[in-house]
């Protein structure tokens, strides 16, 4: 049974940080792009960062230079490493898992049930 159980999310003031994790298992982790995503209420899930097999990275303009995207074969769990946070990074950030070469937004492969970031002072 595929499973991507996201943790790490929460309440943090502007300028801070937190770093997202995902355990995923059912299916050969080190062979999917794995990425995270965001959505807030009344728009569509947005990319915000990805990363390949080869752990090529992509990130969306918004989040260059303050978010990193990194993965750990051997623990079956990707992270996003978040800093500098502001209010408009507010969402709820889902993982995904799906089969291809490069990073690129999808609705297929697997979700986890997302996480709650809130930036808020």
């Amino acid at each position: 049974q595929v499973q991507l159980v996201e943790s790490g999310g929460g309440l943090v003031q502007p300028g801070g940080s937190l770093r997202l994790s995902c355990a995923a298992s059912g299916f050969t982790f080190s062979s999917y792009v794995l990425a995270w995503y965001r959505q807030t209420p009344g728009k569509q899930r947005e990319l915000v960062a990805g990363i390949t097999s080869g752990s090529n990275t992509n990130y969306a303009d918004s989040v260059k230079g303050r978010f990193t995207i990194s993965r750990d074969n051997a623990k079956n769990t990707v992270y996003l490493q978040m800093n500098s946070l502001k209010p408009e990074d507010t969402a709820v950030y889902y993982c995904n898992a799906a089969r291809g070469a490069i990073v690129v937004p999808t609705l297929r492969g697997y979700w986890g049930q997302g996480t709650q970031v809130t930036v808020a002072s």
